[in-house]
């Protein structure tokens, strides 16, 4: 277990990293915007190796450049400077393997289609496949999200935590390498919430997937994950990164009493409250 001593860590699963396969590989990433004629810089110079197999969380003050990371990693926006490359090669478009779950329902499924006809979705242009196999691995999937008998349903027909089991079962449908998810609990009532993010652990443990999660929560971060990284407010770089390997099964209540899970928290916090300018550690503003 890492220990906390200090503002940035060095973490034993990036020190493995050199000895696992590495599922994606970020450069000195530079992402900017131009809104008239002004250039915004969101990331600055971000470089990090995700381990295949890995859970990693990424968390840090609001409008730090979290949800651009993960664009970035997914191919959905090209990075300014730098590179990130999966298996050697510069992503230079939404590479195959990895598969995006949006934090708003309605951006993961099609409402005109049932529940088995969004999960099969991304299996329809697989050549070889019939569509006896695709149905197959449909409810094969919803099975693994807990929604075994609701295939002729429609995502209309379904709450909002069972919306997002939809959005989960779709996105691993075509078995992927590298699951992105962006705050996807976020809207989600507590005992919803819990109830997923257990799915998730699951769902990561059973398949083995490299899962790269966002959330503001840190709680949740430290719940889920196997590394944790803070990003310094915009222009964002890695403020944080630590390791977190508690024991499985994990569940906040067992955490919440353990004195290293209390100093990563306080650790991850003081780093937000901090950039913030809100009262953290002792008491006192900094």
């Amino acid at each position: 277990m890492s220990r906390v001593s200090g503002a940035v860590l060095e973490s034993p699963v990036r020190m493995q990293a050199a000895e696992q396969q590495i599922a994606i590989a970020a450069r000195n990433v530079v992402k900017s915007f131009t809104t008239r004629g002004k250039e915004s810089v969101i990331l600055d110079g971000v470089t990090i190796d995700v381990a295949e197999g890995e859970f990693l969380t990424i968390v840090g003050p609001s409008g730090c450049g979290k949800t651009t990371l993960l664009q970035l990693f997914a191919g959905l926006q090209p990075v300014t400077s730098g590179s990130i490359e999966v298996d050697g090669k510069a992503i230079q478009g939404p590479p195959s393997g990895i598969v995006y779950v949006f934090q708003q329902y309605g951006k993961s499924v099609f409402p005109w289609r049932t529940v088995l006809g969004n999960v099969v979705f991304g299996l329809e242009r697989k050549k070889g496949m019939s569509k006896a196999e695709r149905h197959a691995i449909g409810r094969e999937m919803l099975e693994l999200v807990g929604l075994a008998g609701y295939e002729d349903h429609y995502p209309s027909q379904l709450s909002g935590g069972m919306q997002q089991r939809l959005a989960i079962a779709r996105a691993l449908a075509p078995q992927p390498r590298v699951l992105l998810m962006d705050e996807p609990f976020s809207a989600l009532d507590a005992l919803t919430r819990a109830k997923l993010q257990q799915l998730v652990l699951d769902i990561w443990q059973k398949l083995g997937i490299t899962v790269i999660f966002v959330t503001h929560d840190i709680e949740e971060a430290l719940l889920l994950s196997t590394r944790v990284i803070a990003l310094h407010k915009s222009p964002a770089n890695i403020d944080i990164d630590l390791a977190d390997d508690f024991a499985h099964p994990r569940n906040l209540i067992s955490l919440g009493e353990d004195p290293d899970y209390l100093a990563m928290r306080r650790t991850l916090l003081s780093s937000i409250y901090r950039q913030e300018g809100l009262v953290y550690e002792d008491g006192r503003g900094r």
